[in-house]
């Protein structure tokens, strides 16, 4: 039985040290208090947007991070504490966390961990409110279409321009010679 119980646990830490190694950030947070209505309401959105969010005890996240080099992370863990694993978007855990937590105070984010560096709850928060890699690939691609197209509206301007003042000589020499 004690054999059993030791292999289950080593597999648990091992499914934890593979979403660590996995994600592109981690939010750490405390949900006591919660109601299983808004923790399904949570769990759908983070799910949504590919977030894997899961309750872990604090032994088994520890073992975890040490494994990964994350020992700093190890501060985080007290009281209940619950993973969100940003797999797909480093952005994404961040910011929906922050937002329920805006709108429910029973939520805490305690930190987190972004590019294998512990960051605090002020930080989490200024990531939440970065702009999604969408937005952000989209304000570069504007960004850099902008001087091309200032250019374009330049030289069509003075090609106008140009265009009408050729047009008036010919029309003067039309008139000259008639």
């Amino acid at each position: 039985m004690k054999e059993e119980l030791l292999q289950s646990k080593i597999a648990l830490v091992d499914e934890i040290k593979e979403k660590i190694e996995k994600s592109q950030s981690i939010v750490l947070v405390n949900n006591h208090g919660l109601t299983v209505e808004e923790v399904t309401k949570l769990r759908k959105e983070l799910r949504e947007h590919g977030v894997d969010y899961k309750v872990y005890k604090n032994t088994m996240l520890k073992r975890a991070f040490d494994a990964t080099g994350n020992e700093d992370a190890n501060e985080l863990l007290v009281g209940p504490t619950v993973a969100a694993f940003g797999i797909e978007d480093a952005v994404q855990p961040a910011k929906i966390l922050n937002d329920f937590a805006e709108e429910n105070d029973r939520l805490e984010i305690k930190g987190g961990i972004l590019d294998g560096r512990v960051v605090s709850i002020d930080e989490v928060k200024a990531l939440a409110k970065l702009p999604s890699r969408e937005v952000l690939v989209a304000q570069l691609l504007g960004s850099l279409n902008a001087p091309i197209q200032g250019l374009a509206t330049v030289l069509s301007g003075n090609i106008r321009g140009l265009a009408v003042a050729l047009n008036q000589i010919r029309e003067k020499k039309e008139e000259e010679t008639a």
